[in-house]
């Protein structure tokens, strides 16, 4: 078993050779909504799907790895990530239709989908804008907004596992529900094909604007903050949960509950990524003093507190 010394000394040299790129010592904040978080040792950007496929089968078992999407639904911690961040790129965010269906990466955004199904006149793709992520985040937790989720419109995806192995699985067998996917957590999706059918693109549009608006009107998106935090309890909504039990604008340190949407956190700008994680909690504990709930993250929090923080040298 390899010491965290020998970790953070020799990391890159125990690395594959690969096709992409490797980057050092990256301050992960700059890549979150919520601007916080600390270093990861390395982040891996792999040229295409062969290329992350064959760094996986290469790779030390032992050197953790995880995915980075555009870090929309994301707490980094400030202690930062030990291991290999994977952040998928350019090679993996093109759209393209052909009739009724749609094939796009994994790091495709959402939004992007929505709009080149909109100009292809493709109904079934206007809540995507709403929900500010990628297709692989999507495919993940089957995002959704207003009433439509990813399981809706989705046909297949494609995964590489932590061997390095390929896999294609159907809409039934990833098993999505309400905020969850049952395909094996070391999965990582590269890809996916989804169905709509042809509409009025003067519909599509308006829709789209609707959600849009939506969306400007009931959430804070021109601030620092990581969408929704918590999920909706079954028959409950967590944002009701959080304005009955009195946590609309608490704030901890720079972070606060919005008084927009109480379900969203906000850096104030100096907040912590422990500021906001300890805000949640509080939250958390109030709803359940107050209503007997116990809500669930749905953001997702991953790295290590500030305690553990080292200089890496990689």
């Amino acid at each position: 078993m390899m010491t965290s010394g020998q970790a953070r000394t020799t990391l890159l040299e125990r690395l594959p050779q690969v096709r992409g790129r490797y980057v050092a010592n990256v301050e992960l904040a700059g890549l979150t909504w919520f601007r916080v978080g600390g270093r990861a040792d390395v982040v891996f950007h792999p040229a295409d799907a062969d290329d992350l496929a064959g760094f996986l089968k290469a790779c030390p078992t032992d050197v953790p790895r995880l995915v980075l999407g555009v870090g929309s639904n994301l707490l980094v911690r400030d202690g930062g990530v030990r291991g290999v961040v994977i952040r998928l790129g350019r090679a993996f965010a093109s759209v393209e239709v052909d009739g009724e269906v749609v094939e796009a990466g994994a790091a495709a955004l959402d939004v992007n989908l929505a709009r080149v199904c909109r100009d292809a006149g493709l109904v079934g793709f206007e809540f995507m804008r709403g929900i500010p992520g990628t297709v692989g985040g999507g495919l993940r937790m089957n995002a959704g907004a207003y009433d439509r989720e990813f399981k809706d419109i989705l046909l297949w995806a494609e995964a590489v596992d932590a061997l390095g192995e390929l896999h294609r699985a159907s809409v039934a067998e990833l098993d999505l529900s309400y905020r969850h996917c049952g395909a094996p957590a070391d999965w990582i999706f590269t890809s996916a094909l989804f169905r709509g059918r042809v509409g009025d693109p003067a519909e599509i549009t308006a829709r789209m604007q609707s959600v849009g608006q939506a969306r400007r009107e009931s959430q804070p998106v021109n601030t620092r903050t990581g969408g929704s935090t918590f999920k909706n309890p079954a028959d409950a909504r967590a944002w009701e949960l959080i304005d009955q039990a009195g946590c609309r604008g608490l704030q901890r340190g720079g972070a606060m509950v919005s008084e927009q949407h109480c379900n969203f956190l906000i850096n104030t700008g100096s907040a912590t990524a422990a500021d906001l994680e300890a805000l949640g909690e509080e939250v958390r504990r109030r709803v359940h003093e107050a209503t007997g709930v116990m809500l669930e993250w749905e953001i997702h929090r991953l790295g290590e507190h500030a305690a553990g923080l080292a200089e890496v040298r990689v």
